[in-house]
């Protein structure tokens, strides 16, 4: 069930992180989250649980302890505290009652013990104390999880510490399914505090003398309350007796505590008739060693008629689906503590059973050792009232003082309340994902976003705030475009300039996050980069001039598409103060103003093909941070009259690799 998987997933997430349950996630294949109630295959857990032991490089056995350490605690913390608790007042009983919860959880997942598959446990006391626990699988190598689960739970519900080791490891034979069957031995050790520890260390004479002060103090405190009574002139307790006779005789009076003196009373005969019997109890059945039937309740024998004919052999009418046993005495009295389902055999019911599902019945066994018997005390496995309807069968004939009654009742409404809690689940899982597809939707609306404009202005724009313009001091800005493009462009179609283009900008804009540059904007062939805008960096002349050497680089690699030679670009830069800002509120664009932009352009329409064109501004920039440049001189430039321009070369201490961002 997915209750096991989203176990298994909390205990990755807390012990190991997100991250690492992602990647055990990916690596096994299986979704992120799991839904309680539904089925899974178990190849899930098993792939989930190999793929932990690979990624964390921790053995099986280790990682399956954990996990019935985690299991245990992920099922109170899950509701379940309380049911394990009362399961029993001992570890023996505990365990014992572990199948019983199983099937009472059958009803709960809306599922038949075989649907459900649950281990099965049986448990054994020896002399010195120890137990020998019996683990019964359809899962093979999931045994390590026992020791995990039992440990915790003796550890916390009876503050023993055990040690489980394994003794027998074989195929099932007992059974007539073929299930893995591992006996553990089970040694219990009591729990101490420090200081009990040390105590006991330093003086082995400390639990002896502890029972003889116990004992002193026992025995003053019953022959002060047996003077007590005798001072009333009770003669109840007289002073001849052992101070323990007079205990018994306290007992007896109601006055006293110790309950270890109980012994039950039988009458001398049993005051109830056998017709009283069988209608009181109307599911019920005892059968001898020969599997003979030797009485049987009213209801049962109503419906399974064969029942009437005293003698005849139980097997043949039912078969036992769990435990899953022979049906021979000597295998009930092995599983004797285990609850027992029996199903009537659809050859041996009435004609107007034979459409009708199949009765089971759910019960204990007692053996009643006088008589050479067994007693099976059962009800109706009815889970709802829709399988009530199944059989045709009514409240009025289970018994007023079975419990199945209301339990079917019950369960109805939990089943609803499940039904109900289900398609929540279902629809908190589909929000889930839309949520993350919304998300991810989210993140590649906002790279977009960015890719259009800054990140700082773009995140002014969402939150509907105005992006007011800010005033840079110093920045660089390049332009560039192709060579010879109009004539190009009059010679080719549109469709071949536009795939020329794009594979030079792909070039350009990869450029752009190496050197780590603004984007400005692109016109046609015109490509505007600026280096110290958004972001005031000291550095934007050396980068610019990185990015322009890569430009010139890159666009050897792009083919003129009329005589398939490498294109040429012109480079031109220029630095200086700009005014930057948002302009217009469809289609914002993020531009830049002032006399820095004109010049940079200038120097780009005045230079030279496959040369990088520098201003005296830019030049100083760069004169001390290992360039090479060659003065041009001086030049007329339109609009600014005479101009001293240079020509970046080449890095002196970059590489062509390092210059592309190349590894």
């Amino acid at each position: 069930y997915g209750f096991i998987n989203t176990c298994l997933k909390s205990l990755v997430v807390e012990k190991y992180g997100e991250e690492t349950w992602e990647k055990l996630r990916l690596q096994a294949g299986v979704e992120d989250s799991f839904l309680t109630f539904e089925v899974y295959k178990d190849e899930i857990t098993m792939q989930l649980i190999d793929k932990a032991c690979k990624i964390l490089g921790v053995p099986a056995d280790v990682v399956l302890r954990q996990f019935g350490e985690y299991f245990f605690e992920f099922c109170k913390r899950s509701g379940y505290d309380h049911m394990l608790r009362t399961l029993g007042g001992n570890l023996h009983e505990f365990i014992e009652n572990l199948d019983a919860l199983h099937s009472y959880l059958a009803l709960s997942y809306q599922a038949s013990s075989a649907e459900m598959n649950a281990p099965s446990f049986r448990v054994e006391k020896n002399g010195d104390g120890s137990m020998h626990l019996h683990y019964y699988s359809d899962r093979r190598g999931l045994c390590h999880i026992v020791p995990g689960i039992i440990g915790a739970a003796a550890l916390d519900f009876f503050n023993i510490d055990i040690s489980m080791e394994i003794v027998n490891q074989a195929e099932e034979e007992e059974r007539t399914g073929k299930k893995e069957h591992i006996v553990f031995l089970v040694t219990q050790n009591p729990v101490f505090s420090y200081k009990e520890r040390k105590k006991l260390s330093s003086s082995p004479q400390y639990l002896a003398e502890s029972e003889k002060q116990i004992e002193t103090q026992l025995n003053k405190e019953v022959l002060e309350k047996a003077d007590t009574v005798r001072g009333r002139g009770n003669p109840i307790c007289p002073v001849k007796k052992s101070h323990w006779k007079k205990i018994q005789g306290m007992i007896a009076l109601g006055r006293g505590k110790l309950l270890k003196g109980f012994d039950p009373v039988y009458p001398k005969s049993l005051w109830i008739d056998p017709k009283t019997f069988c209608n009181g109890l109307p599911f019920h059945m005892v059968f001898d060693k020969e599997l003979r039937v030797k009485q049987a309740g009213v209801s049962i024998q109503k419906i399974v008629p064969g029942l009437q004919t005293m003698g005849i052999c139980l097997d043949h009418y039912f078969s036992i689906t769990h435990p899953e046993v022979p049906f021979t005495i000597s295998s009930i009295q092995k599983f004797i503590n285990s609850q027992f389902v029996f199903q009537t055999r659809r050859e041996m019911m009435p004609e107007s059973w034979k459409q009708r599902p199949m009765l089971e019945l759910r019960g204990q066994m007692i053996w009643m050792e006088p008589v050479q018997c067994m007693l099976y005390l059962c009800s109706p496995l009815l889970r709802t009232l829709h399988e009530l309807e199944e059989r045709q069968m009514h409240i009025a004939d289970i018994a007023p003082h079975d419990v199945t009654r209301d339990l079917i009742l019950l369960n109805q409404q939990r089943l609803a309340e499940m039904e109900l809690s289900n398609q929540l689940e279902r629809k908190k899982e589909e929000l889930r994902i839309l949520s993350k597809h919304l998300e991810e939707e989210k993140k590649k609306t906002e790279a977009l976003l960015y890719a259009m404009l800054p990140q700082h202005v773009a995140n002014q724009l969402k939150e509907g705030k105005r992006v007011e313009a800010g005033e840079f001091k110093e920045c660089t800005i390049l332009f560039s475009d192709v060579v010879t493009f109009t004539s190009i462009c009059a010679q080719c179609e549109p469709i071949q300039i536009v795939l020329m283009l794009n594979s030079m900008y792909l070039l350009f804009d990869r450029l752009t996050t190496v050197h780590d540059v603004y984007k400005v904007e692109t016109i046609g062939d015109a490509y505007m980069v600026v280096g110290g805008v958004p972001v005031p960096v000291s550095s934007h002349a050396e980068r610019v001039a990185n990015f322009a050497l890569g430009m010139i680089i890159a666009a050897k690699g792009v083919k003129n598409p009329v005589s398939r030679n490498p294109i040429q670009i012109r480079v031109g830069i220029h630095t200086g103060p700009v005014l930057a800002g948002v302009v217009g509120e469809k289609m914002p664009r993020y531009c830049l103003f002032g006399d820095t932009v004109n010049i940079a352009s200038r120097m780009e329409s005045h230079g030279v093909p496959s040369k990088i064109h520098l201003s005296s501004s830019a030049y100083q920039c760069l004169k001390y941070k290992n360039f090479e440049m060659t003065e041009r001189g001086e030049i007329e430039v339109k609009g600014k009259g005479k101009m001293h321009t240079y020509f970046l070369v080449r890095n002196k201490t970059a590489t062509e690799n390092e210059i592309m961002g190349r590894p």
